[in-house]
Formats: structure tokens, C-alpha cells, sequence
């Protein structure tokens, strides 16, 4: 065992292959998302083969619950990862239930087509989304732990850098080839994502599966119950958070659809289509999370110790000024003007901010809360927080039509207040909360997976 004194600022050799892989995926899926609502909206086929689209209400709850599927699916993957597979075997065979999602979608473009597609990707993303993070975590032993914050940053680097390219991207192949092509393209690069994954078989850290039994004494443990119940009650509160967040791939980009698109910061002149203003989140995220990192929050420090919990409490309180800015930039449109898609840019400016406090500290503190056996499980409740978001916007969008509409000031100043009132609650919560720090600990070596997919994790559930 390696002396606990002892300190490494080596990187574990599966990073690589994990961050390649993140890359891969993320674009694949960041890519079909953002064309979601156009696509529904304005080319979605009947059987026949005439243009039967959506309206926006219909689109926007349907986007909703593809998302709240796509984290509800994470809690599942959990229970398989931690009992039965291990992380790397759920995470290579749900992805090729992932990539067969992406060939319905490019297939077929009528409801049918649309239906198994979207229940394919939520399964496969789903399902592998707590098992990508804990996985990168089982990577580190305590020696290099002090590394996590770092990697858990270039890990979210990865995360938007493919989203931004593909944010990018499809729209333009969306609108010039059609949703065959659009839909094709982040399939062929989720398989990428797949082989990168596999590649890195060799030199992964294999924490294998507890089982069943040990699985249910954990869980049901002080420890583990003590883990699950406290921060459930907090994620509830933080699911109000992601109803707004994931609204730019719905609300908003209805919203930029009836405003000005044409850019002109007089050095460069340029128009953009209503899903492309999207990429602009992963682009701020990269220059935010070193620009944060390295110089806000060591600032910030100075003057008083900025928590984990600290920084979520702040990133709540202002992701609800970003629905604040657009229900002003709403009032203009329901009055007959066309502002500026400037107007979104300042708002994915705030937005932004919030996301780097709430998720990426909300990812690492929860591997940190959580039972070694148990890192999988609890990945899967932080992400069913996604879930409960998306649900909570699905319920308004579909239920609270007559009172609630999309596309109105009363609308985004809704979930503005939403925000404001829970940020409050949950600050009185977490100054109740007393943090742990579970980190794995065994030799740094790590285990070789072996070729054999039988061996893969050690999927011995004694």
C-alpha cells in the first residue's frame, strides 16, 4: 500500500482513453440533441411521407421527457455497474444499445423512427452516464486524490468541447442535407466514442462489482442510508435548477427562432440559425471553468472558505437571472419587435456561470458523499435530479398551457421565481449538512481488464 504521506502528480494512464472517449460521446449526443425541437418542429415525417410537425408545446414536452428518460435510465445503470457488470463492462455494452438509437434516428424520420430512437439513446446514454464519472474517480488513489478537481474540470472541458463542435455542426447538416445526414453524423461518432473506450481496456482500474448481498448491506447500511436520504433531500432542490438549464435546447431556442440572428460585432458580421446560439454554452464553459478554478474562486477564498455547497447556493441564485434577462427580451417579442439574439448570449453568459458552479461542483462533491461500493448509485441520484428537472418542465409546458404559456414573459419570469424560492430553501438545508470524504482506497497499480469480456471487471458477485 502506498504511504499515506506519499503525494503524485501523475495522471492515472486511463484518462486519456476516458476523456477521448467523453469527447466522442458527448458530441454524438450533444449533436442530435440540439436539432431536437427543429427537427420535430419542421421536418418530422408521417407514415405517408408528407411533413407532419409538431407544435412547440408538443415538441417542448416531448423534449422534456426524452431528457428526464435519458437521466432517469443513469439510477439503473448504477444498480448494474455496482452489482452485476462493473463500470467498464455496462459502459461498452450500453453503448452499442446507444449507438443503435443513433440508426433509428438517421433512418427513420417519422414518430415511430423518432420513438425507439430517442428510447434507444436514453437507455444507452442513460444507463452509462454514472459509470463514465465514477469511472473516472476509480482511477485515483490517496496519493494523487488532490488531482480530482482537476481532472473532474478537463473531464466537463471534454464535455463541452464536443458539445460546441456539434452544436455547431448539425444545425448546418440539418438544414442543408436533411435529418438523415444530421442524425447520421453523431451516430458514426458515438461508434467512435465506443472503440476509443475500448481501447483503454488494458490499463483501466478495475473496481469490481460488490453483488448483490454486499450491494444491500452497503445500501441499507447507517453509512449508506445516512449517504442516500441526505443527499436526496438536496437534489430535489437542485433538480429546480436543471428545469431551467435544459430549456436551452427548448424554450430558448423557440424563443431565438422569432428574434434578430444577424451578428454584427464590427470586426466580424456573421448569422446564425436558432439551434446553433446553443453552442455558445460549451464555448463560455471552457473559458469558464479555468478562468473560475484558477482566479474566482482562489479570489474568493481570500475572504471566506468557498464549500462545495457554497458554490451551488451562488450558481442557483444566478441561473435565475438568466430567465429573468429573457422574459424583458420576451416582452419585445410579444409585442411585436424582433431583439436581438444578443439578448440570449448575455443570458447564456449568466446561465453559464450558474452551470459551472452547480454541476461541475455538484459532480465532484457527489463521488465525494458517496460509500466506495455505493460511488455508481449515488452518480445515478445526482442525475435523477436531471430527470426530476426535466419532468418539472415537461408538467408546466404540457399541464399549464392556459396559465403557463411557452413562449410568453409570464413563462420565463415563472421559473425565474421558481429558482429564487428554491435557492433560498436550500440554503437553509445545506447549512445543516455535514460533509464526508469517501475516497477509494487500494493499491495504485492498476488491475488489466484482460480481452476476455467475461473478465471484464471481475464480475465474481460473491
Amino acid at each position: 500500500m502506498a504511504n499515506d504521506t506519499t503525494v503524485s502528480n501523475k495522471m492515472p494512464k486511463g484518462i486519456p482513453y476516458i476523456i477521448g472517449n467523453e469527447l466522442a460521446e458527448r458530441f454524438s449526443y450533444y449533436g442530435m440533441k440540439t436539432i431536437l425541437v427543429v427537427f420535430m418542429t419542421q421536418y418530422l415525417m408521417n407514415r405517408q411521407g408528407s411533413v407532419d410537425p409538431m407544435t412547440d408545446a408538443d415538441a417542448t414536452t416531448w423534449y422534456h421527457y426524452f431528457s428526464m428518460a435519458n437521466y432517469f435510465f443513469p439510477i439503473l445503470g448504477a444498480i448494474l455497474s455496482d452489482v452485476l457488470w462493473g463500470k467498464y463492462k455496462t459502459i461498452i455494452t450500453l453503448s452499442v444499445v446507444y449507438v443503435l438509437g443513433h440508426v433509428a434516428l438517421a433512418m427513420d424520420d417519422t414518430r415511430l423512427g423518432l420513438s425507439i430512437g430517442l428510447t434507444l439513446i436514453a437507455m444507452g446514454s442513460g444507463g452509462i452516464k454514472p459509470c463514465v464519472s465514477a469511472h473516472v474517480g476509480d482511477q485515483f488513489t490517496k496519493i494523487n486524490k488532490h488531482l480530482l478537481e482537476k481532472i473532474f474540470g478537463y473531464f466537463y472541458f471534454s464535455v463541452n468541447l464536443g458539445a460546441a463542435a456539434s452544436s455547431l455542426l448539425t444545425p448546418v447538416l440539418l438544414e442543408r442535407y436533411g435529418p438523415h445526414l444530421a442524425f447520421g453524423v453523431p451516430g458514426f461518432l458515438m461508434l467512435v466514442a465506443t472503440i476509443v473506450f475500448w481501447m483503454g481496456r488494458k490499463v483501466f482500474v478495475a473496481v469490481p462489482p460488490v453483488g448483490w448481498k454486499q450491494y444491500k448491506n452497503d445500501v441499507f447500511s447507517k453509512q449508506g442510508r445516512k449517504a442516500i436520504i441526505n443527499l436526496s433531500i438536496m437534489y430535489v432542490f437542485i433538480a429546480v435548477f436543471w428545469s431551467l438549464f435544459d430549456q436551452t435546447g427548448s424554450s430558448w431556442v423557440l424563443q431565438a427562432e422569432k428574434m434578430d440572428k444577424f451578428v454584427n460585432l464590427g470586426f466580424v458580421k456573421f448569422e446564425l440559425l436558432a439551434s446553433q446560439i446553443q453552442a455558445i454554452n460549451p464555448l463560455l464553459i471552457m473559458i469558464f471553468i479555468p478562468l473560475f478554478t484558477y482566479v474566482l474562486y482562489p479570489f474568493a477564498n481570500r475572504f471566506f472558505k468557498l464549500t462545495a455547497l457554497k458554490k451551488i447556493i451562488i450558481g442557483m441564485f444566478i441561473a435565475g437571472f438568466s430567465f429573468a434577462l429573457l422574459a424583458i427580451a420576451q416582452y419585445q417579442i410579444s409585442a411585436g419587435g424582433t431583439p436581438s439574439i444578443l439578448w440570449q448570449f448575455f443570458a447564456y453568459i449568466i446561465l453559464t456561470a450558474a452551470e459551472v458552479m452547480v454541476s461541475i461542483t455538484g459532480l465532484e462533491f457527489s463521488y465525494t458523499q458517496a460509500p466506495n461500493s455505493m460511488k455508481s448509485f449515488i452518480m445515478g441520484l445526482w442525475l435523477l435530479s436531471v430527470a426530476l428537472g426535466n419532468f418539472i418542465t415537461a408538467q408546466v409546458s404540457s399541464n399549464l398551457q392556459n396559465f403557463i404559456t411557452i413562449g410568453t414573459p409570464t413563462f420565463f419570469w415563472f421559473f425565474a421565481g421558481l429558482m429564487f424560492v428554491t435557492a433560498i430553501v436550500f440554503m437553509l438545508i445545506a447549512s445543516r449538512y455535514k460533509e464526508e470524504s469517501y475516497i477509494q482506497n487500494r493499491e495504485e497499480k492498476p488491475k488489466p481488464l484482460g480481452n476476455d469480456i467475461s473478465d471484464l471487471e471481475g464480475v465474481d458477485n460473491k
